[in-house]
């Protein structure tokens, strides 16, 4: 018997894994963790509606081996650096130490590439300050996904975003694959294949090698 634990379902990435998982045959069962109510059911779905902020009083009942982490948000949607952070480094950090202590032994969690504890850029350095305190947590296995600018169909658009989706996907020949505009699908799929994996230690998928899923 073997469970997930996905947070940021509803997202562009997360709800792509979480179809995933619900056909996936090595997981019995499912658990979601969301703000609001999904309005997704399974068999194998339970749902847990939570406050991020009070995320240690659901501790009882987040025991899984594996867990996915999906949170993330823009400066826009957030509205300040302060709530940016929260979402994108808080939360993220406070989810992989109350699951580590509910027993999980493997991680999966979505930075981007450039992320860096030491980044100029307040975006890349929040999310490597979010790498670096995951690390110390002392998952058997951690896999931080570092993916490009993604393609897909979000619930939101995002200023800004269309236009250099646009210019990346008619320069695809010019541009490094490390660099390249990745489908939000291959980012997705490459997370579950890689919880099934048996590797240990901490371990960086760039957007170049996720592009092969």
């Amino acid at each position: 018997m073997r469970t997930a634990i996905l947070a940021g379902a509803t997202g562009l990435i997360g709800s792509q894994v979480l179809e995933i998982l619900l056909q996936e045959s090595a997981y019995t069962q499912v658990i979601t963790l969301s703000r609001k109510p999904l309005t997704s059911t399974h068999p194998k779905l339970l749902n847990i509606v939570v406050d991020f902020e009070k995320l240690p009083e659901f501790q009882s009942r987040l025991k899984g081996e594996d867990i996915y982490c999906c949170l993330g948000t823009t400066m826009r949607q957030a509205g300040s650096k302060e709530a940016f952070r929260k979402v994108d480094f808080e939360y993220p950090v406070s989810l992989a130490r109350i699951t580590h202590r509910a027993g999980a032994v493997k991680f999966l969690v979505i930075t981007a590439l450039g992320a860096n504890k030491n980044s100029s850029v307040f975006y890349n350095r929040v999310k490597g300050e979010a790498e670096e305190e995951i690390k110390q947590v002392g998952f058997r296995s951690l896999h931080i996904f570092q993916p490009s600018l993604l393609l897909g169909k979000r619930a939101e658009k995002r200023t800004g975003e269309g236009g250099g989706k646009a210019v990346m996907t008619a320069l695809d020949f010019l541009i490094p694959k490390k660099y390249k505009a990745i489908d939000s699908a291959k980012v997705a799929r490459a997370m579950v294949a890689y919880a099934l994996n048996d590797g240990q230690g901490a371990m960086i998928h760039v957007s170049s090698e996720l592009q092969d899923f």
